[in-house]
């Protein structure tokens, strides 16, 4: 299975910090984000993987490389502008190939181990969905108890509290199917696939943050180095 680190954002919410540095190179415990998700992958077995680049994205390119250093197969999708998430998986398709492929967010980080991921081919996509965080209390998805942990977005069909998505997935290729070249999110494509009972998941208990802005940043910092208690 290939994988793509989503690596392209302008990191607006995370100023002045990314004013001069991407965002998926800002440092946890001492160490770039972008680095987590590629020893996680390359423990797992996925070694061929797509970074899209956009805002600073240079930077990115000259730190990783080809990725030999590191074990890895490195190809990069160079977007002129942002293409959001979806508009940038979109873009790099042609490098990912005809099979289900891995998703991730760089600016998340997590202890999840992507072993488990690599052995799942879902008919549109599979998320990893999290406890929702101070800043998403609403969640994004209900998780049903029949086929396979089925996802929905509508209340009404649930019988499970809503989770938040936590920027990890599985896709498959035709989740894309009659996109056009341009920006757009993720999120309304996995809310259709969902409507159409093409999406599962599966619920991650352990350590997940979503490093939006500079704050979180420090409390993600504090909370690995054990100085602050988790809320």
């Amino acid at each position: 299975m290939k994988a793509m680190i989503l690596a392209a954002g302008s990191g607006q919410r995370m100023r002045p910090l990314t004013e001069h540095t991407p965002k998926s190179l800002l440092r946890v415990a001492g160490k770039p984000l972008i680095q987590y998700h590629l020893e996680n992958l390359c423990n797992a077995g996925v070694t061929e993987i797509v970074i899209n680049l956009a805002h600073l994205g240079e930077q990115i390119a000259t730190l990783l490389g080809d990725g030999r250093d590191l074990g890895l197969s490195i190809e990069y999708s160079r977007e002129e502008r942002g293409l959001e998430t979806g508009g940038g998986v979109f873009r790099a398709l042609h490098l990912l190939g005809p099979a289900p492929f891995m998703v991730i967010n760089a600016d998340v980080w997590t202890d999840f181990s992507y072993t488990k991921l690599t052995r799942l081919c879902p008919k549109k996509a599979h998320l990893v969905l999290v406890d929702n965080p101070p800043h998403n209390r609403a969640g994004d998805f209900f998780m049903t108890e029949q086929q396979q942990h089925q996802l929905v977005y509508n209340e009404a069909l649930a019988n499970s509290l809503p989770l938040t998505f936590s920027g990890i997935s599985v896709l498959h290729p035709s989740l894309f199917d009659g996109c056009k070249p341009d920006a757009f999110p993720l999120a309304p494509l996995l809310r259709k696939a969902s409507a159409a009972e093409q999406v599962s998941g599966e619920y991650y208990g352990g350590s997940w943050f979503d490093i939006g802005t500079p704050e979180r940043l420090a409390d993600t910092n504090e909370l690995i180095r054990g100085t602050k208690q988790p809320l």
